[in-house]
């Protein structure tokens, strides 16, 4: 146990203050550069931002979850996920810093309460724990979605960043209720919107 906490304390280590890797080319090499305005090139900032921090996110849930579950073939399934997490970490990192900003100061407190929840659901057995991943992704494909709404039409470097995350939280979405993921009550599911909300809309400002 001691050397999974260990493992875990340096995966929150690397998450939050080194430089992320994809092993995949990023979904907006190639493309150019848009033209934007200072108001879009902002509102493409605060939204990128805030895709950066449900990736931090992501990776303190995964890794709250695995370290609690208890199926070999689920913590497998969690461990993969949380690769593609790291790779979205990279590509809303880098995309951050070519609109000219920073990720989140508050990503130490996104991590920790993230992580919290992962282990919590964890506890509560495998199939509420995929559950729970199951509807972590569905809400955040859907917030991913709204994003492409949002975002200027010409920034096509965000939006094929986003693109390819949202297919990606599909898939991991999928694999959960392949493996068992039981439906959690709505109350629970309202209660995850409402804890999501407040994480976007402080994210996109600091």
């Amino acid at each position: 146990m001691a050397d999974k906490f260990i493992t875990h304390f340096d995966t929150a280590l690397r998450t939050l203050f080194a430089q992320a890797h994809s092993q995949r080319p990023h979904p907006d090499a190639g493309l150019d550069e848009a033209e934007l305005s200072a108001a879009e090139k902002q509102h493409a900032l605060g939204l990128m931002r805030v895709n950066h921090v449900g990736e931090v996110c992501a990776q303190a849930l995964y890794q709250g979850q695995a370290l609690t579950a208890r199926d070999h073939s689920n913590k497998q399934a969690l461990a993969h996920a949380a690769q593609e997490e790291v790779e979205h970490l990279a590509w809303t990192a880098q995309r951050v810093r070519e609109l000219g900003g920073r990720t989140s100061v508050l990503n130490p407190l996104w991590y920790a309460s993230s992580f919290a929840v992962g282990v919590g659901a964890g506890l509560l057995g495998d199939k509420w724990n995929l559950g729970f991943l199951e509807e972590t992704e569905h809400q955040v494909s859907a917030h991913l979605d709204s994003h492409l709404q949002a975002l200027p039409a010409q920034d096509a470097k965000s939006r094929a960043i986003v693109a390819q995350m949202k297919s990606d939280e599909l898939q991991h979405a999928h694999m959960a209720h392949d493996f068992g993921a039981a439906a959690l009550p709505l109350p629970v599911k309202q209660l995850m919107a409402l804890s999501s909300k407040v994480m976007t809309t402080i994210s996109y400002r600091i």
